[in-house]
């Protein structure tokens, strides 16, 4: 008997000829949802021929001798005689998928290997059935940038096939808690029954439009699958609605799962804690760099099992992620990242602050959605207050056929209006000791700049020794905490002084009376304005000052400076408000006709099929950056309790192997700043840092409980991004 792997625990090893049969059936069970269950099926029969080899099997049998030999080109080379498509899937289930020039040159090689044509001979011996008896059908694709998609799609459904199949070998164990907790239904039933006590707080004007928005969802929600845009003011209940209609319609077309993409980590968190409470911990697969581990990594609860289990492919019935985790895995070549695709398939896709994606990779990611929802049964929700001009348009190759859920937005706009905002005028400029006088004037203000250098001087301006502080400059534990602290001061009516940077724009929930904004892009001003009379309990209007700092540092280059200078020049015209919502579709729209929206050249790489780079290039966050762990000791700078768990950490991490590194480095996650890798040397040289282990580094400079990482000799801006 030729085996695929090893022995197991109890001593039992795993059949050759049962491994691929069962992977075949598991990956053309994923590729049915659309439409390539024969390729699929191909391919995890043809996945792991070369195993058949004499000396792959000698290498079964003592793997401690030598490294195993290739065992994926006879595969790979089968099936470029028979399906050439399916070449690329089969060589790349190991390692990732390689260019096509790359796999041109393994197959030639394969070819002259007398070992592809012994494993073969083998494989026909014990697998009669190995070669179709006719052309394997291939799905319609128009372009190619459509094939290449499928092949990413049927990539992820070999994978997780193997990877799954494997497991039930090694971990039964593990395999067995891979039960989807609870379905749709049952979670929908809960959804109605947590509305139904908010339903007799429909009273006063906020809540009355929240219901409003919430019934417009559930009309939409039986529509046909497509494209949808949902667009609600801030504070008008769009988190929760949206999941109401990502329930709905997967229930209604018989979908899998609701997935929910979010700009910002900073505010997933509160948004899966919301699903959480209305759906219940068990339903819930929080997935993104910053979740945070449970203290006892040796022993984790099993609702953490689960997650991590869900984590590896998405197999759950609602996932808050990130947009970076949800289109980097999009274009990744890798196994791990692509392995959770094919369950994108058929479901409800969410994105929620769809204004937030970079201009730089818009045409990948819109052809990316286009593909999702024509060809995979996905329907794509556009959340936000600041629509992008998205659609087709002369310009711009973009979404077909976006339909509207709230079909009258501009009332209900009018209805939760909260702010009155003024914005500079005939090029009027403010220093900081101006800006930091009407920050004097309020008990309670929030001032949002463009830079961490920008927020360094008007702290200094502002001279109020219990102001508070947020931007990348503090750790992720020390933002939190400060955020707590913020608003436990807010509620109880204390006097509260702000400075910030972007960080505190989307989904934040804290309240201000007053919020002073510098001038920027205009989707970046109205997230900030959402932070002002937010729950619309001020008797009047909450005060959104915008205002153009004289003597601020230079602005972010690229899509940040277009959108400030097409603000600036919006705002000049004489009908211009902000109250408007067709004011965005006009801003984005003149945006992104500036602004180069494939500046990786990610489609062209696409064409070519080069899997490898197109990884390389997409990356969603331009982060040349290394973590440094600091000195973080509570909001006091003496929190002693603080201090001892990061110096514990530390030094864990310092003597532990690779295996212990991931836990540990993922608690210290929340105590690192990221400074920039460029200028590590010269930390290095001035003693700023020092290594933790390789690729991490401890800060031996100033770390300030107000200020954050506090450099020497440098602008903040050129030390941390």
């Amino acid at each position: 008997m030729a085996v695929a792997h090893s022995k197991n625990d109890l001593g039992v090893q795993h059949d050759l000829v049962a491994h691929l049969q069962e992977v075949a059936r598991l990956a053309a069970s994923y590729a049915a949802k659309f439409g390539a269950a024969d390729l699929a099926y191909w391919a995890g029969l043809w996945h792991d021929l070369g195993k058949f080899h004499p000396a792959f099997q000698a290498y079964l049998e003592n793997p401690s001798v030598c490294r195993g030999p290739d065992h994926k080109g006879a595969g790979a080379f089968l099936a470029s005689k028979c399906s050439e498509p399916l070449a690329f899937v089969v060589a790349g289930h190991h390692g990732g998928l390689p260019s096509h020039a790359d796999l041109k040159n393994r197959l030639r090689e394969k070819a002259a290997d007398t070992c592809t044509g012994e494993a073969l001979q083998i494989a026909r011996a014990a697998l009669p059935n190995i070669e179709p008896s006719t052309a394997i059908p291939l799905p319609q694709y128009k372009s190619k940038i459509e094939f290449e998609f499928l092949l990413r799609v049927l990539f992820s459904a070999l994978v997780d096939a193997d990877f799954l199949d494997t497991e039930r070998h090694f971990s039964p164990e593990e395999a067995a808690r891979r039960v989807v907790p609870v379905g749709l239904q049952t979670l929908w039933e809960r959804f109605e029954e947590n509305q139904r006590g908010l339903t007799a707080r429909r009273t006063d004007p906020v809540n009355r439009a929240r219901h409003e928005v919430y019934l417009a969802c559930l009309r939409a929600a039986t529509e046909r699958p497509g494209f949808f845009r949902l667009t609600v003011p801030t504070g008008g209940g769009k988190t929760r609605s949206g999941l109401a209609f990502g329930l709905q319609h997967a229930l209604v077309h018989g979908m899998a799962r609701v997935i929910v993409g979010i700009p910002y980590t900073s505010i997933i968190d509160q948004t899966a804690d919301e699903y959480r409470k209305i759906l219940g911990a068990e339903a819930v697969l929080e997935h993104h760099s910053a979740v945070r581990s449970p203290e006892d990594e040796e022993n984790p609860p099993p609702e953490e099992v689960w997650r991590r289990l869900a984590a590896e492919n998405w197999d759950a019935p609602i996932i808050v992620t990130t947009t970076v985790q949800l289109f980097e895995s999009l274009f990744s070549n890798q196994t791990s990242s692509c392995r959770k695709l094919h369950n994108i398939a058929r479901s409800v896709l969410i994105l929620d602050e769809v204004q937030t994606l970079p201009v730089r990779l818009l045409e990948p990611i819109l052809d990316a959605l286009l593909q999702l929802v024509s060809h995979y049964g996905v329907t794509a929700v556009l959340c936000t207050a600041t629509q992008p001009a998205l659609d087709n348009s002369p310009y711009m190759r973009g979404l077909p056929d976006v339909r509207e859920i709230v079909p009258d937005a501009s009332r209900l706009f009018a209805g939760l209006k909260r702010v009155q905002y003024e914005w500079p005028q005939n090029g009027k400029t403010m220093t900081w000791s101006e800006v930091a006088l009407e920050m004097r004037k309020q008990a309670r203000a929030l001032a949002v700049v463009n830079t961490k250098a920008d927020a360094m001087a008007l702290l200094d301006a502002l001279d109020d020794p219990d102001a508070r502080h947020l931007s990348t400059l503090l750790c992720g534990a020390h933002r939190l905490d400060t955020l707590e602290l913020i608003k436990d001061r807010l509620r109880r009516g204390e006097t509260c002084r702000v400075v910030s940077t972007q960080v505190v724009e989307a989904g934040v929930d804290v309240d201000f009376p007053m919020v002073l904004r510098a001038l920027g892009p205009l989707d970046r001003i109205v997230q900030a304005a959402g932070r002002c009379n937010r729950e619309g309990r001020m008797s009047e209007l909450g005060r959104v000052l915008v205002f153009a700092p004289r003597d601020g540092a230079r602005l972010p280059q690229g899509e940040y400076r277009s959108g400030t200078d097409t603000s600036v020049a919006l705002m000049q015209s004489p009908d211009f408000s902000f109250d408007d919502p067709s004011v965005y579709e006009k801003y984005f729209r003149w945006l992104y006709q500036v602004v180069d929206r494939d500046a990786e050249r990610i489609q062209a790489l696409r064409e070519r099929l080069d899997f490898p780079e197109v990884n390389v290039r997409f990356r969603m966050i331009e982060d040349d950056t290394v973590p440094v762990v600091v000195k973080y000791e509570g909001l006091d700078g003496r929190d002693e309790s603080c201090r001892e768990k990061v110096e514990r950490l530390k030094a864990q991490l310092r003597r532990c192997g690779p295996g212990e590194a991931r836990a540990l480095l993922r608690k210290l996650q929340h105590y690192m700043v990221n400074v920039r890798s460029a200028l590590l040397p010269d930390y290095q040289r001035d003693g700023l840092v020092a290594g933790l282990r390789p690729g991490v580094y401890e800060w031996l400079g100033k770390y300030d409980p107000i200020r954050g990482l506090v450099p020497r000799n440098r602008e903040p801006q050129e030390l941390v991004i």
